[in-house]
């Protein structure tokens, strides 16, 4: 008679390519045969060093996720930037203040724009990444393909990153001047490109092989 192996049994005996000894370069692609030696071995092709697993990747992604979370409150909440005029005197300008202001005189449509890529996004990929990080050190096999799914639209948007501080240039530039008028930038503007640094550190620092714990080896 017959037994059926179950699918689980045979992807966890299968063997990987660290096991053959091939490693994938990061930076150029290349697939390569390495034996086992003294020092750090690096990609034939373009000198990167390659590795099992990125080094320290849970804890690096960890450490750039609490930087960003710690900027992003005061990104939101501080003034981006100062205008004085000799009309309206000083007035200091937060994120959320443009986004009220704009839904107020009918720029709804814009105001969604500056309210997607500057409040939403940021923290969606905060609390995205956290979990991908937290389930990752938990060695947990939950909803794993779904969860390398949630990887590859964090790595997707993270090309449109700067998007959110390119919204809020834009959002300097609606600020109507008088004849007489400047503008300062203020320390809003910069912990806001802080998050959006940070973040993009944190999801490039993060090693999507270790949401497949039957498959990590020590490096």
């Amino acid at each position: 008679m017959s037994s059926v192996v179950p699918t689980t049994a045979v992807s966890t005996a299968a063997p990987t390519a660290v096991s053959r000894g091939l490693l994938g370069c990061e930076c150029c692609g290349l697939v390569s045969e390495v034996i086992r030696a003294a020092g750090t071995p690096r990609c034939p092709r373009c000198g990167f060093a390659l590795h099992a697993r990125k080094p320290q990747s849970l804890q690096r992604t960890t450490a750039y996720l609490l930087a960003a979370a710690v900027l992003y409150l005061p990104a939101n909440t501080l003034p981006i930037m100062a205008t004085a005029s000799a009309i309206a005197g000083r007035e200091s300008h937060t994120i959320l203040g443009g986004i009220i202001e704009l839904w107020q005189t009918g720029s709804w449509d814009l105001a969604l724009v500056v309210f997607v890529a500057s409040i939403a996004v940021p923290i969606l990929k905060i609390a995205s990444l956290t979990l991908l990080v937290f389930t990752a050190r938990r060695q947990s096999r939950w909803r794993q393909v779904e969860r390398t799914t949630l990887y590859r639209v964090l790595e997707t948007v993270g090309h449109w990153s700067m998007l959110d501080v390119f919204v809020v240039v834009l959002l300097v530039g609606m600020v109507r001047f008088g004849a007489f008028a400047s503008v300062e930038p203020g320390p809003g503007l910069l912990a806001f490109g802080g998050v959006v640094i940070l973040t993009m550190l944190a999801s490039a620092s993060f090693d999507p092989r270790l949401i497949w714990p039957e498959f990590s080896i020590d490096d």
